[in-house]
């Protein structure tokens, strides 16, 4: 594995910012740190680096134990979301410092300051400084300075958080393709899951501190192993129940299609929005009255909220083609039926089922 992070714990004063967290990222993958604000993504990654120390637990680079050595020694290249470029330099200069400072050769500088700008797509730019770019321009003349020392591991903190939403869009495809041609093994937080969800092969789900699951992203985003995890990665309707014997009612008695396993009590029901489905007659015992109360058009796909009868709010994700057959108006008496969902006893260790129709 390039990176091995194993217990890694750090407290600031009173704050545990990070409790025991381990995770490996395998060579040659970009794996995502993601999570809320105040997770303990950055200072996971400010250790790897070396900018930080941890109270507890190691760091493996390449089966190196590397939590004692200097930053200079990790062979980590780091980017941020406020670029740190020197005003005072050029494009090429910029890209080219981290070479100078090793002192490598003028034509291995001229050579690989070239080849690089060519990878980030700003071969006319070479002499233009940072005042003259745009952001995204800015950040890729930061990648592209990370990689000019070719790094072991690429390390990106929140890499496109300081850009408006259009231009992160073309960075997440930019940055895809580009790890796609170096193979540099990369490690970038995030706290948008749309983010992580494109430009990763797997993700690291952290919430105050731990780990609350590690996979790859759709693995993660169709069997959750915590509520936490089930919220965070997406929308989704929640639903109060109770687990009796193997199968579970929500609402003021509504059944839930298949079996559940989880032990019998109090659950919530976990829901995506677009595994619901709505039809205008009951079709079978698992279908939920309900009533339309808003359509909302969202290009190729229609949100359609509903109220079931015991005051639950539920937001349906239906494609255009299925919204036109069903014809809804608000206030129309529907039927719901959901084809999957997630349950868990919130009051006990985490466990979670799937239940499929």
């Amino acid at each position: 594995m390039s990176i091995a992070v194993q217990g890694l714990k750090k407290r600031f004063g009173r704050f545990q910012a990070i409790d025991g967290v381990s995770f490996v990222v395998p060579s040659g993958e970009l794996v995502a740190l993601l999570g809320p604000s105040g997770s303990g993504k950055s200072t996971i990654l400010r250790i790897i680096a070396g900018l930080e120390q941890p109270d507890a637990g190691n760091v493996k680079l390449f089966g190196e134990d590397a939590t004692g050595q200097p930053v200079q020694a990790r062979g980590v290249g780091f980017v941020s979301q406020h670029y740190a470029l020197f005003r005072h330099m050029t494009v090429r200069e910029n890209i080219a410092f981290g070479l100078e400072t090793r002192r490598v050769s003028r034509g291995e500088v001229r050579e690989r300051t070239d080849e690089l700008l060519a990878l980030v797509q700003l071969q006319g730019y070479a002499q233009r400084y940072p005042s003259q770019l745009s952001g995204g321009q800015r950040q890729r003349v930061a990648l592209a300075r990370a990689l000019a020392p070719r790094p072991k591991v690429l390390l990106l903190d929140e890499p496109f958080g300081a850009l408006d939403a259009r231009v992160r869009q073309e960075l997440r495809d930019w940055l895809r393709q580009l790890h796609e041609q170096t193979q540099v093994t990369s490690l970038i937080v995030t706290h948008d899951e749309h983010e992580a969800f494109e430009v990763a092969d797997r993700l690291v789900v952290l919430n105050r501190g731990v780990v609350e699951q590690a996979g790859p992203p759709q693995e993660l985003y169709e069997r959750p192993a915590t509520p936490f995890v089930a919220e965070f990665l997406g929308s989704v309707n929640l639903l109060s129940g109770r687990a009796v014997r193997g199968s579970a009612v929500v609402g003021d008695g509504m059944p839930l299609p298949g079996e559940v396993l989880v032990p019998d009590g109090p659950v919530t029901v976990y829901v995506r929005p677009h595994d619901l489905d709505i039809a205008r007659a009951h079709n079978d015992g698992t279908s939920w009255p309900a009533r339309v109360s808003r359509l909302v058009p969202l290009g190729a796909l229609e949100r359609v909220e509903v109220g079931l009868r015991d005051g639950t709010d539920l937001q349906i994700e239906l494609t255009r083609e299925r919204s036109r057959e069903l014809a809804l108006l608000p206030g129309d008496d529907v039927y719901v039926t959901p084809r999957e969902s997630k349950v868990f006893r919130l009051d006990l260790a985490p466990l979670e089922c799937a239940s499929k129709v």
